[in-house]
């Protein structure tokens, strides 16, 4: 990072943004990238270019879109939200919800549909993937509706490494999506948003004006660099998401295995749990009636065991019931 080749990027550009602008399009089949601070920016972004004011976008329950960013897909991008069911699998609806939730061209006084966001893998599901099969039908089915779509790929890696693809099978058909660097990855900060040329000029606009122009932003974008050097890897930490769920499960915990890096353990308090689990030294956070463990590039195996030895004597409290 102190040794990054920069410019201004609000001006003439920076090298090493670029670098990494080109790198993450070329990784997901787009046409061109645009470095933002946040993964929050980046949807914002995308909602905002993809909606009039007033029009409808729906995403599954629970999307990163509805819920965890602060209701700005409707105050700053003036959409109208709606969640569409799991009917599909963890994370995903039907291609047939899909159709009949965009339904058809009416009268100028109707509210119109104009967006399908997705997200792959769907956090508050449990790092749950959406296969390239289902990816497809729902990306066809929104397409048939006349429907622009944006991935949340926040996590997407994760979601290739699991099925073994390429990150561009993943992304196939969509108008844009956003990918975060420090989830998983991690780089201290940033996420892109991807989509056309044309699109991506546009996105600058939006950046600058919800204050995400940056100068020197090579410094961080040399983070990001490396950041993706760490992909051949993620299935390593899908790998240690799968010990702590088997030593969770051990010790009498009720969890699904996971699909990815993310577990979601239901219990009967999570509050109690979490201030125990915080006083012998392990973190996570609450999802609704579970807590939340999250395996990365920071945690060796060692430490899986060392988490689970000292959960060990709170197996009582790791219980749904």
């Amino acid at each position: 990072m102190a040794e990054a080749e920069v410019g201004d990027d609000v001006l003439e550009g920076d090298p090493t943004l670029r670098r990494l602008e080109e790198r993450v399009a070329d990784l997901l089949g787009m046409e061109a990238a645009l470095w933002t601070p946040t993964g929050c920016m980046a949807n914002l972004i995308a909602l905002m270019l993809h909606l009039n004011r007033g029009d409808r976008f729906l995403a599954p329950e629970k999307s990163h879109v509805l819920g965890s960013e602060l209701g700005t897909g409707a105050w700053l991008a003036g959409g109208m939200p709606e969640a569409l069911p799991w009917d599909g699998g963890p994370g995903r609806p039907k291609s047939e919800t899909v159709t009949a939730a965009a339904g058809r061209p009416g009268p100028y006084y109707n509210l119109r549909t104009a967006l399908l966001c997705l997200e792959n893998t769907h956090n508050f599901a449990g790092g749950a993937v959406i296969p390239k099969a289902e990816h497809d039908a729902l990306v066809a089915a929104a397409k048939a509706s006349n429907l622009k779509v944006h991935l949340d790929g926040a996590r997407v890696w994760h979601a290739a490494a699991a099925l073994g693809l390429p990150l561009r099978d993943l992304t196939a058909g969509v108008d844009s999506v956003q990918v975060c660097l420090s989830k998983g990855l991690g780089a201290p900060m940033g996420s892109l948003v991807c989509g056309t040329k044309p699109f991506i000029e546009d996105a600058k606009r939006a950046r600058k004006m919800l204050g995400g122009g940056v100068r020197q932003g090579g410094v961080v974008g040399a983070a990001g660099l490396v950041a993706l050097d760490y992909i051949p890897r993620i299935h390593e930490d899908h790998a240690k998401a799968w010990r702590l769920a088997e030593g969770l499960r051990e010790l009498g915990a009720e969890l699904p295995m996971p699909e990815t890096n993310i577990l979601l353990v239901p219990v009967a308090d999570p509050g109690a749990v979490l201030t125990r689990m915080t006083d012998a030294g392990v973190h996570a956070l609450p999802v609704g009636n579970a807590v939340r463990f999250i395996t990365h590039r920071d945690l060796d195996p060692a430490d899986i065991e060392e988490t689970v030895a000292r959960l060990t004597p709170l197996a009582f409290l790791l219980k749904a019931i």
